[in-house]
């Protein structure tokens, strides 16, 4: 590539055509809000009710497909040729991921969800609510929902987008995944739609995330200071505006700088809370809880999995299951643009280990604390569910943090902790909005223009506000999950696309140090431990001597990292082989 740069220049055929929709949006909630949210909520059960099934087979489908690419001779294959170098360090990169796809849901989430479960349990539970079934069921189906499945569906993207933009070497574009099923050709013809459309979804979908961030907070800090912070328009613009200052903050300062930074400090405030409500909170519960359900979520994994509610007739798995569902996939293709975008010199294994193993790991950890503890003080009378009803979901966290000891400590941290993952969950947002706007992106140098970072973090900010104050986020949900709906035919053909290439790689990666004589991956050494980025968290930046092969294969002595190979050394002759830039 020599050292010759393209120009960074905004793609206005993206940015234009979705910005004017969200604003059109915006003018016709204010316009006729009750006519449109009534529309749309018909709308969404409609397709719920009647594609329940499609986004069960794609969940499961996700699961399985990811299963089989971490267990194959895929999983050796690096991101950006053998010798490509990590953006940043896999201790960063693992808590980014943790911090920006899912930290946010599960601290609004993990204690409210169970107390609907238990209190509202679907037919087939015929020992009724508050019931040991109930509770069995409740953590079950909460683990379904927020563990390994949902890390799927977010992690298969991630891999194609990944291998397509650093190993096939096309444009940074949702659109351009779809080039090893359709060809150059018909990609490039829709991928700009392709992109409008997502970005579109994903525009609700952040308004909407920030909004429930900004009432958990509010009312955190109200129920903290005894009411003196009212709960109202005023303490939602200031708690609002905050936010949207440090985020656009953290994506203009860049990758390495705002939300790495964040990140790792959440990722010790996560520890310490889970921490706290282990020792605080009911243990012997929450352990035996815990593997109860755990192993009743293995047992019955298949059939939860595709479970619809059409034999009991309830339709009860529609707005929980399935609902989830849409959710993910609204969310899906901006995620795999940013997860991909940071997986540069890490192999398919050990990026499924940072965004699918990991956090879903992380995820039955963090359900079984939380819910577990909010279920137990439930049925000691604590009035957690009283809580919910009456103030909305995010009194439940409030509600069972104030029985533990030394809430006085543990609620501030709890805010601190939830503030700082709306922040990183934008920010990551932000970044893979802006980099979807900008054309001349190059393997090296992924970061777009500022002015389009604070663009869109205003954008959206600004709209989240507005609705707000206005009526509410309820309509900006349901145009969002409309998105899952969309992206539920886009995940089809991304599950066919990474078919294609997982039966055939070699043909597709232009880095042919990945392969053998034969067109089988190899086994490369592994970057991140000789450059002790699992000890140091170093970005790679040093050359070490002994980079050998894993599998015993002789080892290349003193040459360093960063030269010094021939296509030999790789059983790669008469091959094409290009360098990734350093």
């Amino acid at each position: 590539m020599g050292n010759e740069r393209k120009k960074k220049r905004i793609r206005w055929q993206v940015l234009l055509p979705p910005w004017i929709v969200v604003i059109a949006v915006l003018v016709l909630n204010l316009t006729n809000y009750e006519v449109f949210v009534s529309s749309m909520n018909r709308l969404i059960g409609w397709i719920l009710k009647n594609f329940a099934w499609m986004f069960n087979s794609i969940s499961l489908a996700s699961l399985i497909l990811v299963i089989v690419v971490y267990l194959s001779p895929m999983g050796r294959i690096r991101f950006g040729g053998a010798k490509a170098k990590p953006i940043i360090g896999y201790t960063s990169y693992v808590w980014i991921v943790l911090c920006t796809i899912m930290g946010a849901g599960l601290m609004l989430w993990a204690c409210a969800e169970p107390m609907s479960h238990i209190h509202h349990p679907p037919a087939n539970i015929a020992a009724g609510p508050m019931s040991g079934e109930a509770i069995l069921w409740a953590m079950e189906t909460i683990m379904l929902e927020w563990t390994f499945t949902p890390m799927a569906i977010y992690a298969l993207p991630a891999l194609l987008f990944a291998f397509v933009f650093y190993n096939m070497r096309k444009d940074f574009s949702i659109g351009s995944m779809l080039h090893p099923l359709l060809g150059d050709r018909v990609t490039v013809r829709w991928k700009t739609v392709i992109d409008c459309v997502c970005l579109f979804c994903l525009c609700m979908g952040m308004a909407s995330s920030l909004g429930s961030g900004v009432l958990l907070i509010v009312e955190g800090v109200s129920r903290f200071t005894g009411g003196a912070v009212q709960v109202n328009a005023g303490s939602w613009s200031v708690c609002g505006a905050v936010i949207i200052l440090c985020y656009i903050l953290s994506a203009s300062s860049g990758l390495k700088r705002g939300i790495k930074h964040l990140s790792t400090l959440n990722s010790y405030f996560y520890l310490v809370l889970g921490l706290v409500v282990f020792l605080a909170g009911p243990t012997a519960y929450i352990l035996n809880l815990c593997v109860e359900s755990f192993g009743a979520y293995l047992s019955d994994f298949f059939k939860l999995s595709l479970w619809t509610s059409s034999s009991e007739g309830d339709g009860w798995s529609l707005w929980w299951p399935q609902f989830y569902w849409c959710t993910w996939l609204t969310w899906m293709p901006i995620s795999a643009v940013f997860l991909g975008k940071i997986s540069r010199g890490d192999t398919v294994r050990e990026t499924l280990n940072a965004i699918f193993v990991i956090p879903a790991l992380f995820s039955v950890v963090w359900m079984a604390l939380f819910s577990g503890t909010s279920i137990n003080f439930e049925l000691q009378g604590f009035g957690i569910n009283a809580a919910m009803e009456a103030s909305g979901t995010a009194a439940a966290s409030y509600a069972m943090l104030e029985h533990l000891p030394a809430a006085i400590l543990i609620i501030p941290l709890f805010l601190l902790t939830a503030f700082i993952s709306y922040v990183t969950s934008a920010d990551s947002n932000i970044h893979a909005i802006s980099s979807l706007c900008t054309d001349g992106l190059e393997e090296d140098d992924t970061e777009s223009p500022v002015s389009l970072k604070i663009f869109w973090g205003a954008t959206i900010g600004g709209l989240c506000l507005i609705m707000l104050q206005a009526f509410g986020i309820d309509g900006m949900k349901m145009l969002a999950d409309l998105g899952g709906f969309l992206s539920a035919f886009l995940m089809i053909l991304f599950l066919a696309a990474f078919i294609k290439v997982i039966r055939d790689p070699g043909r597709f990666d232009r880095h042919r140090d990945n392969y053998d004589h034969a067109g089988r991956p190899v086994i490369h050494s592994n970057f991140r431990e000789e450059n002790g980025q699992f000890r140091k968290g170093r970005s790679g930046r040093d050359k070490r001597k002994g980079h050998g092969w894993d599998d015993g294969h002789q080892s290349h002595g003193d040459r360093g990292f960063d030269g010094g190979y021939s296509e030999s050394d790789y059983g790669c002759e008469g091959r094409e082989h290009r360098n990734v830039p350093e």
